[in-house]
């Protein structure tokens, strides 16, 4: 791949951005620590080795730190502009095979599951954290793949209703796999068995929704 310019790089790189990562880092580390309510700006700033007026500055408070950390992992939740136009049912199989791998890696990454016992633990004293992290971590696949789907109605392959073929396709994908990484049970998923589940949950919800 084509490195960038060297003063993109540079613009990329300045001391702004460098201490704006260790702040995201060092707030998502306190948070998995001691918790989100729990957590203060001044150990935030500690950790990150920054001032307070710097943390505000450059992040914002507390909640807009966790937006920003739960944003960044976000995005791998989208779907990828190279991914093909589903115009027939091969291809529609494909699309879902592959989309429902990416969210199972990404998903299941520890840091992920990470941030969902966080919203689970702090539902009652910081409901925000849960908030954040279902507006922007879930609907975003749930977008995702409501946009999958609506496409794939507009070329005839399928009918029914977008937003419960993605609830649907996320059942089988998951199954109980959720649950368990969640009660600290299961592992994540090794790349055969991502593979193995996706394929299993494409070929699945094609035959429940067969061609019109």
């Amino acid at each position: 791949m084509a490195s960038l310019p060297a003063s993109h790089q540079h613009q990329l790189n300045t001391p702004q951005t460098d201490a704006r990562t260790r702040i995201l880092e060092a707030a998502f580390s306190a948070f998995m620590d001691r918790g989100f309510a729990e957590t203060s700006t001044l150990e935030i700033a500690k950790r990150a080795k920054v001032s307070k007026r710097d943390l505000y500055a450059l992040v914002g408070n507390k909640q807009e730190m966790l937006i920003a950390c739960v944003t960044a992992r976000a995005d791998r939740l989208r779907v990828p502009p190279d991914m093909p136009v589903a115009r027939d049912r091969q291809t529609l199989a494909r699309v879902l095979a592959n989309f429902g791998a990416q969210l199972l890696r990404e998903v299941s990454d520890p840091t992920v599951i990470g941030v969902f016992r966080l919203a689970i633990a702090e539902a009652e004293r910081a409901p925000e954290v849960a908030r954040v992290v279902n507006s922007i971590g879930r609907d975003t696949s749930r977008t995702a793949l409501t946009d999958i789907f609506s496409q794939a109605l507009s070329f005839g392959l399928l009918e029914g209703n977008p937003i419960e073929m993605a609830a649907q396709f996320s059942g089988l994908l998951w199954g109980d796999l959720m649950l368990n990484l969640l009660l600290h049970v299961a592992d994540a998923p090794k790349p055969n068995e991502i593979r193995r589940r996706a394929r299993s949950a494409s070929g699945a919800f094609l035959r429940l929704y067969p061609q019109p």
